[in-house]
């Protein structure tokens, strides 16, 4: 056994490193974890010098689900009724809904790095992220099938929208895995790296990230989410809306101001 955290959270700069720590059990997601991850959400959140939150892992695997030999009194209450099972996945289950609700609201993007297999519960968690980064030896299961029941915590709803019902007919009914380029394809995952230069990749997209206009990025996040649900017209009305606000900025308009007096000078000197 292991006293050690299992997440390890550091600030480096504007970003905020969360790693997943427990590797002899293929960083199973366990009450603790949640509550560390949970606090870092909120970190993340509201202290005003972060402008990007990664959530990578040490070890083989980047997540083998939830910690099935939880032993708490709420794992271990017997349920007996389709109402009890429907309400410990909305409010229990060591808060995942809570938590990835929070992950998608933040307006701060969230960046998740998968150096290895990336199964049910984590790949539930990931698909709260906006960035998905793979090494070449990643890998994407829901193993929920084998057992004759859905991933329930976003694995149903989440990756329908990231990657249409097509392919989550393919993970979730034929119970297939995805490798990292199948992954990449059918847009469950963003990029994929070489296992070699995997993590200065990922630092490197994330210092990207945090070089990035927060207002801009916030604004962004919260706009995607409400065009994917609107019609082509009041999505437009969002893409208005965001920008009335941004173009107000005393730094966008000091900006493009020094923009279009630069452009002018060297049309003059043309």
């Amino acid at each position: 056994m292991t006293d050690a955290p299992h997440l390890l959270v550091e600030q480096q700069g504007a970003i905020l490193i969360c790693t997943l720590n427990r590797p002899e059990k293929l960083n199973a997601l366990s009450g603790e974890t949640m509550r560390l991850f949970e606090e870092a959400v909120h970190e993340l959140r509201d202290n005003i010098e972060l402008k990007v939150m990664l959530i990578r892992a040490t070890g083989r695997y980047f997540c083998a689900g939830a910690d099935l030999s939880d032993s708490s009194p709420e794992a271990k209450k017997i349920l007996r009724t389709g109402v009890e099972i429907r309400e410990r996945h909305r409010l229990q289950l060591h808060g995942m809904h809570r938590i990835y609700d929070e992950m998608e609201h933040v307006e701060k993007p969230i960046v998740v790095a998968h150096q290895g297999p990336c199964v049910g519960g984590g790949l539930e968690m990931s698909m709260s992220c906006d960035f998905r980064l793979a090494a070449k030896s990643a890998s994407y299961a829901f193993p929920e099938g084998k057992f004759g029941v859905l991933p329930a915590s976003n694995g149903v709803s989440r990756l329908t929208r990231l990657v249409g019902p097509h392919w989550a007919r393919y993970l979730i009914m034929a119970n297939k895995p995805a490798d990292a380029d199948r992954a990449l394809m059918m847009g469950l995952a963003h990029e994929v790296f070489s296992d070699e230069t995997f993590e200065d990749d990922v630092m490197d997209f994330c210092r990207h990230l945090a070089e990035q206009h927060g207002e801009q990025m916030g604004a962004a996040k919260l706009a995607i989410e409400l065009c994917h649900e609107l019609g082509r017209d009041q999505a437009r009305n969002i893409e208005r809306m965001a920008n009335s606000t941004l173009m107000l900025n005393p730094n966008y308009i000091a900006g493009i101001e020094k923009y279009m007096k630069n452009f002018a000078g060297k049309d003059n000197k043309e």
